[in-house]
């Protein structure tokens, strides 16, 4: 598959960078601060050189030099792994997720959660932040992650951004096993956590496919509960 990097997001304070790999279409997203150069990368799925052309691509995006500073990880299931061992190794940068996920991230590629993340705690470097949004359900641990924009100086620009992994998608949530009490935990945890408290302009990047809002997707909350996945 060929692969390829774009720039979803142009903020005042911050760029959303995007490559997508492998045969599952797997997409990895980068969050740089402008002021800072510090980065976040969400879900190291595969394809090492295609995730080094991302960072290559964001090198620019700062205005002092940007630099990896941890990779958070959505889940812990193969597809969003294969890259992270190698990543780490290369990068040596902090690694977080959900801590019910942390073993099978462990079993899957053999890296350790340096940040085993619960519901509500924040990832924190240099002048940027994210909030990880515990949805449980497609794996037990797995997390959203929040950035709410800032502007360079700091305030907040009042866009905001879900990076949902595997539990959010247009049309419906993630894969539960046919596992009617995985869906309604899923569901759940959807509804009260992200469309609870975002508003529907909050964007929602999903781990494979293209973006939406949450505006765009509530209507079909009551279909999706209605039909079971």
């Amino acid at each position: 598959m060929t692969t390829h990097s774009s720039l979803l997001y142009e903020l005042p304070g911050h760029t959303v960078r995007r490559t997508v790999v492998s045969t599952m279409s797997n997409n990895v997203y980068l969050i740089t601060a402008k002021a800072s150069g510090a980065q976040i990368l969400i879900d190291a799925a595969d394809d090492l050189p295609a995730i080094q052309a991302l960072l290559d691509d964001a090198a620019d995006d700062a205005a002092v030099p940007a630099r990896l500073c941890a990779i958070a990880t959505t889940h812990s299931h193969w597809d969003h792994v294969r890259a992270l061992a190698a990543l780490v190794d290369q990068t040596k940068v902090t690694t977080a997720a959900g801590a019910e996920d942390a073993a099978g991230i462990a079993q899957q590629c053999a890296v350790a959660t340096d940040r085993p993340l619960h519901h509500g705690e924040k990832l924190v470097v240099p002048g940027l932040e994210v909030t990880a949004v515990h949805l449980r359900g497609h794996t037990p641990g797995s997390m959203a992650y929040v950035l709410e924009s800032e502007d360079a100086a700091g305030a907040r620009a009042g866009e905001t951004f879900i990076f949902s992994g595997d539990s959010l998608f247009p049309g419906g949530v993630g894969n539960t096993g046919d596992d009617p009490q995985r869906f309604t935990s899923l569901l759940q945890d959807v509804q009260a956590r992200l469309f609870d408290v975002y508003e529907d302009s909050a964007h929602v990047l999903p781990g494979h496919g293209d973006p939406t809002t949450l505006g765009t997707e509530r209507p079909a909350l009551p279909a999706w509960r209605e039909r079971g996945w």
